[in-house]
């Protein structure tokens, strides 16, 4: 069953297409044929524009789990070996000062609609009744509805057609990568109270690999989701940064 084919998601999908459409038509002046490219580029710069409260608030959260550290670890050595006392105890904490283990994590589950709303948008042919126009824009002659591996699959891995596709995906690794890196947090305990070198911690650092799953996901998806993909991480990239500097600066 296509959800994107009637009901209130293909009248959002067609609202979409619609906001998207107009934004190329007018950028074409300054983008030519490039136009619906970059309309998603600045179309996601919108968004991550609205969901800029949505990113304060994950930034205060870690802020909150860095600040609480030291009495996590405090908990740790007086209830280590009371297992459920220690995830009672550490729960407690976290409601007495109003924050969660798992707070910051709502930008992940709103972008997700977003992405596949453009996921959507350069896949179907047909939008809401209507042909779908975008599937024949194109940015360095690579149609935005068409994704690196089913390029290789059509045998049509040409240069710069295969140069676009490999320059995109490095770009997003590198980025995810420098995010890894900058954006790691080092927790003293975990919110069932884990202890560092516990089974708990070793699967924290293991799942920090998880973004890179991205990579391989923008490897199957269309160029125009691929393009807001690599948009919306160096988005977060530097916000993240920047936040985090501004709250050590305040505290």
């Amino acid at each position: 069953m296509n959800i994107y084919a009637s009901g209130p998601v293909a009248s959002i999908l067609d609202a979409v297409y619609q906001f998207v459409s107009a934004l190329g038509g007018a950028l074409h002046p300054i983008a030519g044929a490039a136009a619906a490219a970059l309309a998603v580029v600045v179309f996601t710069l919108l968004v991550r524009t609205v969901l800029i409260p949505v990113g304060v608030s994950q930034a205060l959260a870690e802020f909150s789990r860095n600040r609480l550290a030291p009495q996590l670890a405090e908990l740790q050595r007086v209830h280590g070996r009371d297992k459920k006392k220690l995830q009672e105890q550490t729960m407690a904490l976290y409601a007495r000062e109003k924050t969660s283990p798992l707070s910051g994590c709502l930008p992940l589950l709103v972008q997700a609609p977003v992405l596949s709303l453009v996921y959507a948008l350069f896949l179907y042919p047909s939008i809401d009744g209507h042909a779908n126009a975008l599937l024949t824009q194109q940015l360095f002659g690579v149609p935005l509805g068409t994704s690196f591996v089913h390029m290789l699959g059509a045998g049509q891995a040409l240069w710069p057609s295969i140069a676009l596709f490999v320059v995109l995906l490095s770009v997003i690794a590198v980025i995810t990568a420098v995010s890894r890196k900058v954006l790691a947090v080092h927790p003293v305990v975990n919110a069932d109270g884990a202890a560092p070198g516990s089974p708990g911690n070793r699967v924290t650092r293991i799942l920090s690999y998880l973004p890179f799953v991205t990579v391989v996901f923008a490897a199957f998806v269309p160029l125009a989701a691929g393009l807001y993909l690599v948009t919306t991480t160096t988005w977060t990239l530097i916000e993240r940064v920047g936040l985090r500097r501004l709250l050590r600066t305040a505290g």
